[in-house]
């Protein structure tokens, strides 16, 4: 049965500032410098003011993954990552995110919502993980879970930060 990740995030900046920086090329290779492991890229990437679509590839060392996930993969997880952002109305954005991770039967799949509030903008992220293993897919599927609600926390602390310099 898959695992639900529920994420939200508050911002002081509106929704189509955050967007604008979700889907900037510059902001995302920055990003995965920072967070995301051996062999990150951005693959593709298209955007205009209608919204955009990005695929980035994370890597994990084996040697930081727990033992019930480092048995699904010989050497370093890559981890496909493809995005979509598009704008329903002026502060308010909708997508989709879609995760495989090449060579094992793990998924991850779901929405996003990036909207204005009365002080800023929301970011909300649902997504289903699925690992497709008797007995222990369970197991995985929470761990994985709870690396990807890691990240999006590590995520949005860097789009805050670039947010906050773009502004100095």
């Amino acid at each position: 049965m898959p695992r639900q990740i529920d994420y939200r995030s508050s911002s002081q900046y509106a929704a189509d500032d955050v967007a604008a920086v979700m889907l900037d090329r510059e902001y995302l290779e920055a990003r995965l410098v920072q967070l995301g492991g051996p062999g990150a890229a951005v693959k593709e990437h298209a955007a205009d003011e209608a919204g955009g679509r990005y695929r980035i590839r994370h890597g994990v060392d084996q040697a930081a993954l727990p033992s019930i996930v480092s048995s699904l993969v010989t050497g370093n997880l890559i981890i496909d990552r493809t995005e979509t952002l598009r704008r329903e109305a002026p502060g308010r954005w909708a997508g989709e995110v879609d995760v495989r991770i090449p060579g094992t039967p793990a998924t991850a799949a779901g929405s996003l919502r990036l909207e204005d509030t009365g002080s800023g903008s929301v970011l909300i992220v649902r997504a289903d993980v699925t690992v497709k293993i008797p007995f222990l897919g369970g197991k995985i599927e929470s761990v994985i879970a709870e690396q990807v609600q890691e990240l999006l926390v590590a995520e949005t602390a860097f789009t805050l930060e670039w947010l906050a310099r773009d502004r100095t």
